[in-house]
This record gives structure tokens, C-alpha cells and sequence, in this order.
């Protein structure tokens, strides 16, 4: 079997456009390889972020990790976390939920960060580490939806959009 296939294109550039601020890491060198620590072969926690520089009329963040490479029609989200508090401005490696923030279940079903797993022998897979500004305290929706639907609910509701890339294979 034979996972030959087009690069998707990054995610983003499909997305309305929005005032773009900063997302640094300690643990992510924008475009290369994540560390095994942040994938299925390690540790699977999430790596280090922070961002600043975003408008001051945010109220509040969705944080989120995406595969546009996985060989389904419609990627594969590692990490949905929303209404994260405008005073939240990192995350540790790891990190815990901040108060007042929650999970939506990614496309594997878990409910908190899962780490980076494309199939053995396919190519480099871009994973993109995205912080949405929100004019809002809550984006208005639950953890019962699923990150598509915290995606379009971002195209109405995001001021401004961070977006830091790494890559994994195995």
C-alpha cells in the first residue's frame, strides 16, 4: 500500500486572514523536526508556548495543534484547548488545563494533547501549532463539540492568529 499523495496546503492560508502576533517555544524550531518527547514514541506531552503581541481586545485564546499531512480527507487534530484566559499568555511543557479553559476531544478521541504519530514510513508530517486571539471571555461552545466546529467558530470570532510549524516522521 502506497500513501503517495499531494502536500496539503497549510491550513491557515485558508483561513479568513487575521492581524498576526507572536508564538515562540522553547521546545519548537519553526519548520523542523519536533522532538520525541512531543510525539506517540515519547512522552506525548505538549511543548512549551508562548505568544504575545496580540490585539488588546482580546478577551481570551484557543490553543490548537493540527496535521494537515494524515491521509484522511480532513487532517487530524492533536489539541483543541479553548477559552483559555486572556491573562494566560504560555504554556509550560505538559501543561495542565488553566482554569476556566477546556479540551475538546481531537480526531484520535482524547481529550488533551496527543502526540505526534504519522504512519510509519510516510513522509514528514507539518504540525501546526496555532494561538487564536478571541474578542470574547468564550468562544461559545462546549467540550462536546469537535474541533472543526471551534475552527469555524473561530472565522467569526478570531482577532488575530499566531501559528508556529514542526515536523515529525517516523
Amino acid at each position: 500500500m502506497s500513501l503517495d499523495r499531494p502536500q496539503a496546503p497549510d491550513p491557515y492560508e485558508r483561513m479568513p486572514k487575521l492581524p498576526a502576533f507572536t508564538l515562540t517555544s522553547a521546545d519548537i524550531t519553526p519548520g523542523e523536526p519536533l522532538d520525541k518527547d512531543f510525539s506517540v514514541d515519547g512522552e506525548g506531552v505538549s511543548p512549551q508556548l508562548s505568544w504575545s503581541g496580540f490585539p488588546a481586545e482580546t478577551k481570551s485564546f484557543v490553543v490548537s495543534c493540527y496535521d494537515p499531512d494524515a491521509p484522511t480527507p480532513d487532517g487530524y487534530w492533536h489539541w483543541t484547548l479553548v477559552d483559555v484566559p486572556a491573562t494566560v499568555t504560555s504554556l509550560e511543557r505538559g501543561a495542565d488545563i488553566p482554569d476556566g479553559a477546556f479540551v475538546v476531544a481531537g480526531s484520535g478521541g482524547t481529550k488533551g494533547f496527543e502526540g505526534a504519530g504519522p504512519p510509519e514510513g510516510d513522509v514528514p508530517h507539518r504540525y501546526f501549532f496555532a494561538v487564536h486571539a478571541v474578542g470574547e471571555e468564550s468562544l461559545g461552545v462546549d467540550d462536546s463539540v469537535t474541533p472543526t466546529v471551534v475552527a469555524f467558530n473561530l472565522a467569526f470570532k478570531g482577532i488575530g492568529r499566531a501559528v508556529l510549524m514542526g515536523t515529525y516522521q517516523r
